[in-house]
């Protein structure tokens, strides 16, 4: 199996500590990859990176043998890495599915200017993109909402709806921040489904989560970060037998604990 991802040596210092030190690992395309740990180990710090969010201070990170370390957010996302957050950032005063065809504008030569109004019409364009979006709002169970706002839904399905924007930019690899936040036991259920048809499409996924049922579940793969460093790296059934990862989810000191 080829390698989408590649995260080589990448620190992230910021005034007087260390989020991240020295974190390799490699995300094979088609697989899901699960990036977990205890609070303040530097995960989402290494969400960040990967993005575009935040520049390592050190290391590299390579998309499908391109390395673009130093690319922008927008330059990120044009190679086909998309992402939710864990925040969900929706745009409050456009409909769900406007919401969505803010994601496919990405693949349009006008951008998002034409549906905000700035930039000049194009209606195939603008036709393909409301096709897509109303594909992708299926795809994710709320397609029947696609005329109301954001605010008007709870947050599961503005947690889903992030997902069918981040879909509609045609992404290589998506990546998840903690998407089964604030989920119950059933919602859970039904977002591994949906994880799972996502892989089923060709999509790469890597995740940060805290719910170890839901990472078990559908994760091929998990990096185990504490306080910044990788302490464990393979499949699920590995990892949950390894001492360091009971040690730090026990809460048993084995470093000293300056990520976040």
């Amino acid at each position: 199996m080829t390698v989408l991802l590649q995260i080589d040596g990448v620190s992230r210092y910021f005034a007087g500590y260390t989020a991240l030190s020295d974190v390799s690992t490699a995300v094979e395309t088609g697989t899901i990859h699960a990036v977990i740990g205890p609070n303040g180990a530097g995960k989402t710090t290494l969400f960040n990176v990967v993005s575009g969010v935040l520049l390592p201070s050190s290391g590299q990170v390579r998309f499908a043998g391109v390395d673009y370390t130093r690319r922008k957010p927008d330059r990120v996302l044009a190679m086909g890495i998309a992402r939710n957050f864990q925040q969900v950032r929706l745009f409050r005063g456009l409909s769900v599915l406007e919401n969505v065809m803010i994601g496919r504008h990405c693949r349009m030569a006008t951008g998002a200017r034409g549906l905000l109004g700035l930039g000049i019409f194009n209606r195939a364009a603008e036709t393909q993109a409301r096709a897509t979006a109303r594909e992708m709002l299926e795809f994710v169970g709320i397609g029947a909402r696609n005329e109301r706002l954001p605010g008007e839904l709870t947050l599961v399905d503005q947690r889903r709806l992030e997902i069918a924007r981040a879909l509609a930019s045609d992404p290589r690899l998506l990546l998840l921040d903690e998407p089964a936040a604030g989920m119950n036991p059933a919602e859970v259920r039904e977002l591994t489904g949906l994880i799972g048809r996502i892989r089923d499409r060709g999509i790469t996924i890597l995740m940060v989560e805290h719910h170890m049922r839901l990472v078990m579940a559908a994760a091929d793969r998990i990096t185990v970060l504490s306080a910044g460093r990788v302490i464990a790296d393979g499949p699920p059934q590995q990892v949950q037998r390894d001492e360091l990862v009971i040690a730090a989810y026990l809460g048993k000191p084995h470093a000293p604990a300056h990520g976040r």
